[in-house]
């Protein structure tokens, strides 16, 4: 059964996903790479890292997704009408995506097709509607949640997600976007697993459990 999933989402001890003050060179503010410091070495977009449970963990991620949902400043850190600068989102040539992305802002414009299968649709919806769209698109395949913070609060807010994959960093980073902002008590909705790596970084696993 298809599920919808958010992967391989990075935060803070003190519940940071990104840091303050994002711009085009800092898309993650003051927190810089520091949050995804774990996830450069294992090699998932270059040469293979070392074999290990956070490269096991990360490939994960990736499997059986037919279609993703991100928020506006996962795509650019521009706001309010896009400027005609001809600039395409951080994501390059050819995204890792490989699938329909869907980037939610109340400024749609039109599709951008890039290489490699990824095409960026922009949506002013609700989550629920954005997820109904994005469902049709992946067919018998996952949804991902990419992020940023404010959507993944909005999913998890609006009971959305089936699989949560949080990497806790062993970082303070102090000030940011919080994911756990408005959410008390959503653990109770979940069955959490943890398990520590020699990275340093914990992953937890949230299994959303049904009456």
């Amino acid at each position: 059964m298809a599920k919808v999933r958010i992967q391989n989402f990075s935060i803070s001890v003190d519940g940071f996903g990104t840091g303050e003050g994002q711009t085009l060179e800092d898309p993650f503010g003051h927190a810089g790479h520091r949050l995804h410091d774990w996830f450069f070495p294992i090699g998932m977009f270059g040469p293979p890292g070392p074999e290990g449970i956070d490269l096991a963990l990360a490939r994960f991620g990736w499997d059986a997704v037919g279609a993703e949902i991100m928020g506006r400043h996962k795509f650019g850190p521009q706001r309010g009408p896009w400027p005609d600068d001809g600039w395409e989102g951080w994501w390059g040539d050819e995204p890792p995506f490989h699938t329909p992305v869907f980037v939610l802002t109340h400024h749609p414009r039109p599709s951008i097709e890039k290489e490699g299968g990824t095409t960026f649709h922009f949506l002013d919806a609700s989550p629920e509607e954005a997820l109904r769209r994005a469902q049709e698109a992946a067919g018998e395949k996952d949804v991902r949640i990419g992020g940023g913070v404010d959507l993944v609060r909005q999913f998890l807010a609006a009971d959305l997600v089936d699989e949560m994959h949080l990497v806790i960093v062993p970082l303070v980073l102090g000030r940011g976007e919080r994911i756990w902002d408005g959410l008390e008590g959503i653990e109770s909705r979940f069955r959490v697993e943890s398990v520590a790596t020699p990275s340093g970084v914990v992953h937890q696993m949230w299994s959303r459990t049904r009456d």
